[in-house]
């Protein structure tokens, strides 16, 4: 295994930042660790790269200790964290030289790993990365992470902030350097990016709620579910939780999920409820559960 979690557990005074975190990253797999603000990745991700050491538990990263064998670790692992966190007065290229020396190489020694990112930054090698878009910045972010070659990259929620075609643009590399072997943890808050992984944990205040490929979570979704639309949206989500036979209610982009707590649910009742209420154009359709509805789910 590349990447070995046991009962990992940190607290911050009286918050459960971790409780109990265990799983496994396979050699040369994309795993990602989908969950919201607050949920504790951060922290896990500290605690893989040594920066912050667990209240009990152990974890392993390319096979080194994280506590005995520290400096081993960062040697072996690149680490791009949430927030940019390179030098802002110095140029791309300046930068790429200064983390290339740190490790010891050189941009030339392992230019076949970050060409297919750098080229795209290489128009702006004199530019201050303090001036960069933000999809620049973390594509500088992802070539300094991998200039030493590691065997795992660890990547903090590395497209929050960015637009929709460099998030793309960015998922589109981890693909690539995946097909060179590396290992990647990566975390982010966007349900849609967890479909791209191989495996996914959804974590939520510190635990672990389930671990599996994307596609087996969504088939393990229990219920039938529904989008439902109507005239005004405010009140429709209002009715449908005043609806007694709910079991979950919430927006989905244009419309509303709804599930039913009854085996033998008929939407004619639904609509004829809701007109009730004095909605308009109700539409119920029945569609397919998501990684969100499933997340959603587990985290009641």
């Amino acid at each position: 295994m590349s990447i070995t979690v046991a009962n990992i557990s940190k607290s911050y005074k009286n918050v459960k930042a971790l409780q109990n975190i265990s799983f496994d990253v396979k050699e040369g797999e994309l795993f990602g660790l989908i969950g919201p603000d607050g949920a504790g990745k951060t922290t896990l991700f500290r605690v893989l790269t040594t920066l912050l050491i667990a209240d009990q538990g152990n974890a392993t990263v390319a096979n080194y200790d994280v506590i005995s064998d520290y400096k081993k670790i960062r040697n072996n692992v690149g680490y791009m964290p949430g927030k940019f966190s390179l030098y802002q007065d110095l140029t791309v290229e300046e930068n790429l030289d200064f983390f290339a020396t740190i490790f010891g190489t050189s941009i030339e020694e392992n230019y076949d790993l970050i060409k297919d990112i750098y080229v795209q930054i290489e128009p702006f090698k004199n530019r201050r990365a303090g001036k960069l878009s933000g999809g620049m910045k973390q594509k500088l972010a992802l070539c300094c992470a991998l200039i030493h070659k590691p065997k795992v990259l660890f990547l903090d929620e590395p497209t929050t902030g960015v637009d929709p075609v460099s998030r793309k643009e960015f998922w589109d590399m981890l693909k690539r350097l995946q097909q060179k072997g590396i290992t990647i943890l990566v975390s982010t808050p966007y349900m849609d990016e967890a479909a791209l992984c191989d495996r996914i944990a959804l974590i939520q205040d510190g635990k672990i709620l389930e671990i599996d490929t994307p596609q087996a979570i969504v088939r393990h979704y229990p219920k039938p579910i529904y989008n439902v639309s109507a005239n005004n949206m405010f009140l429709l989500i209002n009715s449908l939780k005043g609806y007694k036979f709910n079991h979950s209610v919430y927006p989905f982009g244009e419309f509303v999920h709804y599930t039913d707590n009854r085996p033998d649910f008929n939407p004619k009742e639904l609509v004829q409820y809701l007109k009730s209420e004095n909605l308009l154009d109700i539409s119920i359709n029945k569609t397919e559960p998501t990684i969100e509805d499933t997340f959603m789910e587990l985290a009641k």
